[in-house]
């Protein structure tokens, strides 16, 4: 289910050349559809996250990906009214979002006792994450793939999303509930948690965890030259390069989440400033392979920062609250995925390669921030 999730978020991503070159959409139109995802997701998050905390994660998450399964239908119907585009995208935020809240929770305790009682720590609070990233990787890629050789492709590159939700819908429904009744449902008072750690440690590094990837494969493939003809291809394969190094690096975010927190903290937000430094010599002398090294780059960030970020909420949030904690750090994750809009809107003034400077000295800033505040605590 979590790969289903991260999967619809991103086959779209793949198809934006499509969209503009065969439906006409401007460039500002097509980046803009990607933030419209943001605003469907981040309600669905805060609702999603109490829900599942109150009527449970099986029933939430069972239900959202109903929602994420219809969005990729609706968004077929764009193939013949590009407005359907719209409420697609709407709706894939709205059922990714609720079931990032409530998939990400049940992922968590399906992956710890008593359900698995030689769990390794930190190992559950990271699993929902490497899901959702083998979605992000694979669906783009897969959805490209279609779009450059098949006819048909704002229609067939959907269909494996549909095959997959349908599928993980059908193989998650026997998974047990792991969410008792809470407390406060009785009446009793419930838990809280440590909102000064989530909020200087937690809450500063999650707007890069999406910033910087789709940097990555949203716009730096369209300032590339030399690939006339494939830009489709080049640009599922960005997608697939980004999360697909977040994956690469999870051992190693492992290891600094459990050994050293504050190195952890910091090495994230570090490697997005190495990112955007290398995206402003990108958009300067706009050669695609050192495009592709760029978003390793920055996808290499986004594995560190989503690891220390889960990791930090399971940390921090009781039982009763982890699926609306999280969601809280979802939602402030995905507000970053605006940062392509951003860039179009202001590049015309500003020029790309000075706003991805102006990246990479926000994010050193935001990792000097957090690196402070944690010795302070």
């Amino acid at each position: 289910m979590m790969t289903a999730s991260g999967w619809s978020a991103n086959q779209f991503s793949s198809l934006l050349g499509v969209y503009r070159s065969e439906l006409g959409l401007t460039e500002s139109a097509a980046t803009g559809l990607v933030a419209v995802y943001v605003l469907g997701l981040i309600p669905g998050l805060l609702a999603g996250g109490p829900l599942a905390d109150r009527l449970g994660r099986r029933r939430v998450a069972l239900t959202a990906l109903v929602v994420n399964l219809v969005s990729t239908v609706v968004l077929m119907a764009g193939t013949m009214a590009t407005w359907w585009l719209l409420p697609g995208r709407l709706l894939t935020g709205l059922g990714a979002g609720a079931l990032l809240a409530a998939g990400s929770a049940w992922v968590k305790e399906l992956s710890s006792p008593p359900f698995v009682p030689d769990a390794a720590p930190g190992t559950a609070a990271r699993r929902a994450g490497l899901f959702v990233s083998a979605g992000f990787a694979s669906g783009g890629l897969v959805s490209a793939l279609i779009a450059q050789w098949a006819p048909h492709p704002t229609v067939l590159a959907y269909v494996p999303h549909l095959l997959l939700a349908g599928g993980a819908w059908a193989a998650a429904y026997g998974a047990p509930e792991t969410a008792g009744r809470p407390a406060s449902a009785a009446g009793a008072p419930s838990a809280g948690y440590d909102r000064a750690r989530f909020r200087r440690a937690v809450l500063p590094l999650a707007p890069w965890v999406f910033a910087a990837p789709t940097v990555g494969f949203v716009t730096l493939p369209g300032l590339v030259d030399g690939v006339s003809g494939w830009r489709t291809v080049y640009a599922g394969i960005a997608t697939a390069v980004v999360p697909g190094a977040g994956l690469l690096v999870q051992p190693l975010a492992r290891r600094l989440s459990a050994r050293h927190r504050l190195a952890a903290a910091a090495t994230g937000p570090a490697v997005v400033v190495a990112g955007f430094v290398l995206a402003a010599v990108v958009v300067t002398g706009r050669e695609p392979v050192l495009a592709l090294g760029t978003a390793a780059v920055l996808g290499a960030g986004y594995g560190l920062l989503l690891s220390f970020g889960l990791t930090e909420v399971a940390a921090i949030a009781p039982p009763e609250r982890l699926a609306r904690v999280t969601a809280l750090f979802w939602a402030a994750a995905y507000a970053g995925m605006f940062a392509p809009y951003v860039v179009t809107l202001l590049s015309g003034t500003f020029g790309a390669a000075w706003l991805m400077g102006a990246g990479a000295v926000l994010a050193g800033l935001t990792c000097a921030g957090v690196a402070v505040q944690g010795r302070r605590r």
